[in-house]
């Protein structure tokens, strides 16, 4: 159809209905949701972590409740695109940081299955995930004297029985 002015629109009825791209079942869809919300969520608590900071803290930062920032770390909560800056912006990283790790349109293709790579990320996962373990890295960074460092990773080993 030319509307006079030059461009030429076509309306429905010369190209037919428009239809949404088909999505995997809702359920499905929601699944990927929930797992993307818990891995940001979780990507907010290590670095959280990191910078020794506790809910509290970053509650207070933002002005939310420790309650809400639990909901959040936990996945149970989405958090949005304002909130999420804030928390970039407290925590000191662009909110890429929160994506990290996450691949664009995941779950849109069958996953290639190597069993023995994904127990070694997943217990990688549960390692830097721990407090303890967080805090250790923390400290160890701290520590300005590199021979120092050096030293002990070599305790650190020796205790482990990893000579």
């Amino acid at each position: 159809m030319n509307r006079g002015d030059g461009c030429d629109v076509m309306n429905e009825s010369e190209i037919g209905p428009m239809q949404r791209p088909r999505r995997r079942g809702r359920a499905s869809y929601r699944q990927d949701l929930k797992a993307i919300d818990r891995a940001v969520g979780g990507r907010v608590r290590q670095r959280r972590i990191m910078m020794g900071l506790s809910q509290t803290a970053l509650a207070d930062s933002v002005g939310l409740t420790f309650q809400q920032v639990q909901k959040y770390e936990r996945g149970a909560n989405r958090i949005g695109a304002s909130r999420l800056w804030e928390f970039g912006d407290v925590l000191n990283v662009p909110i890429s940081y929160f994506f990290d790790g996450l691949s664009e349109g995941e779950g849109d293709q069958a996953p290639v299955v190597m069993p023995e790579a994904d127990a070694l990320l997943q217990d990688f996962r549960n390692l830097v995930n721990k407090r303890e373990t967080l805090e250790f890295i923390r400290a160890y960074y701290k520590i300005e004297d590199p021979e120092l460092r050096k030293q002990l990773v070599e305790l650190v080993k020796r205790a482990a029985g990893d000579d």
